[in-house]
């Protein structure tokens, strides 16, 4: 399968040079187009894109800005497209940072991210050492094998369907008053009988944070699917992550955060995730706010879940709403029609039809 680049234009051409390199390297043989600029954006359902930024020292490539106007302006432009990232940056900081940006852009422009879509080199490279350590490289050397190794997993990621998806659903809140549940039980009964949908309510002191435990714990707790810990985690969560075909998070928006438990939840995730990966499985979410920024909540779960969990981002993952009085949520214009659109999609993702 051929792979789209797009490869803004830096404004200066030598901010631009280890990254072609690591281009080059990654991309070795395999066919496809360029696009450098925003007026070439013009991609088909089915196009395997990668994105490679390369930031210059106050972390801005003002190329990609035009492309990020576009995408935010046109929802429809990457409709049905796969994508990864290569982020590349003289710095230690923005790397990421412009990386969820990005990210977030273009899943609402419709295109999906498959699990770990980035790969970044700050300026040190020091974010290589324990790869280059695994491998026996140097950091170049670590930085070139994980963006080949990004690009063959792009290029062969299929998006796998069932006849009866399995939806794991977390949240934190309260049906009685919350708006976010609210929008929940509007989708959930849009899936009807299609889906298997079981429901856990992180509530009430019954999920503990992660407690930082040495590497060689969690590794020996996550060997066993359990973490030292125990409680609501190794009872009820991992076992269901493990059965899981999609994930659903139910996210009120707290201080432009996560709340603490949805927050703790991903935390503790990491033990069962030492034993295995998520490539396979969906993320998707809810996110409403009482004034603005559920932006930067769905940008917390990409970077979380997506970006370093690696379940995988289909297009337009997560419905944005805002709505701050109980029982506002159902009231707000269109927004049937957008439960309607929402839980379509979610079947159009995970179900296999006949």
């Amino acid at each position: 399968m051929s792979i789209i680049l797009i490869h803004p234009y830096p404004g200066r051409p030598e901010a631009d040079v280890r990254l072609s390199g690591i281009l080059s390297h990654a991309l070795a043989d395999r066919e496809g187009r360029t696009i450098r600029t925003a007026e070439e954006l013009d991609l088909r359902p089915g196009d395997r894109v990668l994105f490679a930024l390369a930031l210059d020292g106050a972390g801005q490539n003002l190329e990609y800005y035009r492309m990020l106007s576009r995408l935010r302006r046109e929802p429809d432009l990457l409709e049905g497209c796969t994508a990864a990232l290569i982020v590349d940056g003289p710095g230690e900081l923005y790397t990421k940072s412009t990386a969820g940006e990005l990210a977030l852009a273009a899943d609402m422009a419709g295109c999906a991210l498959i699990g770990r879509p980035l790969v970044e080199g700050t300026g040190s490279l020091a974010n290589f050492r324990i790869q280059a350590k695994n491998l026996g490289t140097d950091l170049m050397g670590a930085y070139l094998a994980a963006a080949q190794e990004l690009v063959q997993r792009l290029d062969t990621f299929t998006f796998p369907q069932k006849e009866r998806p399995e939806l794991l659903v977390l949240h934190a809140s309260s049906h009685h008053t919350s708006n976010t549940m609210a929008l929940w039980a509007g989708v959930r009964e849009r899936l009807g009988e299609v889906c298997s949908v079981q429901e856990i309510g992180l509530r009430n002191g019954t999920l503990d944070d992660c407690s930082g435990c040495p590497y060689t714990m969690c590794i020996h707790f996550g060997e066993k699917g359990e973490c030292f810990y125990g409680g609501v985690m190794s009872r009820e969560v991992y076992p269901a992550v493990r059965r899981a075909d999609g994930v659903v998070m139910l996210c009120p928006n707290y201080n432009d955060a996560l709340s603490a438990n949805l927050t703790a939840f991903i935390n503790r995730l990491t033990a069962l995730f030492r034993q295995t990966r998520f490539y396979d499985k969906a993320l998707f979410a809810l996110v409403v706010s009482g004034y603005s920024g559920s932006d930067l909540v769905a940008r917390q779960l990409i970077s979380a879940m997506n970006m370093n969990k690696s379940f995988y981002l289909p297009g337009r993952f997560a419905l944005l709403e805002t709505a701050n009085d109980p029982g506002e949520a159902m009231g707000l214009p269109g927004v049937r029609d957008r439960l309607d659109r929402f839980a379509d999609h979610m079947l159009e993702v995970l179900a296999r039809r006949a």
